[in-house]
């Protein structure tokens, strides 16, 4: 009886120990599970994204491809620019919307891309290009540790060579016996003046403007008056304040700003030349627009004073530097080009003379700018030096008869030959 107590137990303690085991594989198993899926979680989170072509204007819908700031395998981090997108208006950088590694390009530099189009494959995380490129770097630097290997023959034999040279002038002046063969043996002279030639595609911005500057020429009825500043009072007041507006503004005192204040004024008084034609009606407007010409590497682009009328010279200048910088840099946005009710174009620092400026439709007349140039005037029955400025206004004829522009040019004269005017108006 003993003895069957005692495999009875040992029996139960079995049963016991293989449930237990049977347990804890259980638990195994579900742990096991628990780290699949853990795993399989992570990689869903850092699965590849296709970035697609941002939203870029409303009046926007394709752009070229200017160029891949980034390659493949390329590590970038969020906000990071990837490539550069040029339109014909400005040029859209395209972001990375995460942290992670270039997978695909999915499009050529030069290609046109539309709005929506699928144009890299981004896979999130943190470094993905950093470690793969830390193997060359290493690899490099064991190579330059090495101890150069020590000269062979093979090397020391180009030393050897410079001997032979030393004999070359005898052999040329031995064929100078036979001068027809020697005449024979030369090959034909090269043709006088370079005539290469080389085609560049036109970039967006550049074939916008064509378009736009033809579009202006066919529709509206251009006329240009001239007329001539006596630079002299505007000069003076120039030299008096420049140094302490730059001390305590910060910003250069120009010409510009006196140009378009008066202009604004003159505008005030000949409301046609700041107004446009829309459909069958006549927009006129009680404020004022400046749109101010700036020459940048991709062509002449024309941001925009916002409601010039209401500042002075130094909110002016501000304004104008700001966007310059801009324009320069290439940030300028669709915003600060958008609208503008009437242009002034500086070509004076270029060095122009005299040159008629074309309308920037829909804005119905624009002044232009020309260099000031030392000329003999007669001022009072005497003939004396003064600084001159030749300026034209090239007017919508549709919108601005001769008399109306003419009287302009001549508001604007009389505001800049004596600048307190301004003070008065």
């Amino acid at each position: 009886m003993l003895s069957k107590r005692i495999i009875a137990i040992a029996r139960g303690r079995a049963s016991l120990n293989s449930r237990t085991a049977l347990s804890m594989s259980r638990g195994w198993e579900t742990a096991s599970v628990r780290v699949r899926k853990a795993k399989f979680h992570s990689t869903n989170l850092l699965q590849a994204e296709t970035v697609k072509v941002p939203q870029m204007a409303e009046s926007i819908t394709e752009g070229t491809l200017k160029t891949w700031v980034k390659k493949v395998g390329d590590s970038v981090n969020v906000d990071e620019e990837v490539a550069t997108i040029e339109t014909d208006k400005i040029d859209v950088s395209v972001n990375a919307p995460t942290s992670g590694t270039i997978k695909e390009l999915l499009a050529n530099e030069e290609d046109t891309v539309t709005v929506g189009q699928d144009l890299f494959v981004l896979e999130p995380g943190e470094g993905g290009a950093s470690s793969q490129k830390s193997e060359p770097d290493s690899s490099k630097e064991s190579e330059s540790e090495k101890p150069a290997p020590p000269p062979t023959e093979s090397s020391k034999a180009p030393e050897s060579k410079p001997e032979p040279k030393k004999e070359e002038p005898k052999k040329e002046a031995a064929p100078k016996k036979d001068s027809k063969s020697s005449e024979s043996s030369k090959p034909p002279a090269p043709a006088v003046g370079n005539r290469n030639e080389t085609r560049v595609k036109m970039n967006r911005m550049r074939q916008r403007i064509a378009e736009r500057l033809k579009e202006s020429q066919n529709a509206a009825a251009s006329l240009t008056t001239f007329n001539e500043i006596d630079m002299s009072s505007l000069i003076d007041m120039r030299k008096r304040y420049k140094d302490s507006i730059l001390k305590e503004h910060d910003v250069k005192l120009g010409y510009m700003s006196a140009f378009a204040k008066a202009c604004c004024l003159a505008l005030k008084e000949i409301p046609a030349a700041n107004a446009s034609i829309e459909g069958d009606e006549i927009v006129y407007r009680d404020y004022v627009d400046l749109s101010v010409a700036v020459a940048t590497p991709k062509g002449l682009v024309t941001p925009v004073v916002r409601n010039a009328e209401g500042m002075n010279f130094v909110d002016v200048e501000k304004e104008i530097a700001a966007l310059g910088k801009k324009a320069r840099d290439n940030k300028l946005t669709l915003e600060d080009m958008a609208g503008g009710t009437f242009t002034i174009s500086n070509g004076g620092v270029f060095g122009s003379l005299y040159g008629t400026p074309i309308i920037n439709l829909p804005q119905s007349a624009v002044l232009g700018m020309h260099a000031i140039k030392d000329r003999p005037v007669v001022v009072d029955g005497q003939i004396v030096i003064r600084p001159i400025m030749v300026v034209a206004l090239t007017y919508d004829h549709r919108l601005l008869d001769g008399r109306e522009a003419v009287t302009f040019l001549v508001k604007v004269k009389e505001y800049l030959e004596d600048p307190r005017k301004m003070l008065l108006a």
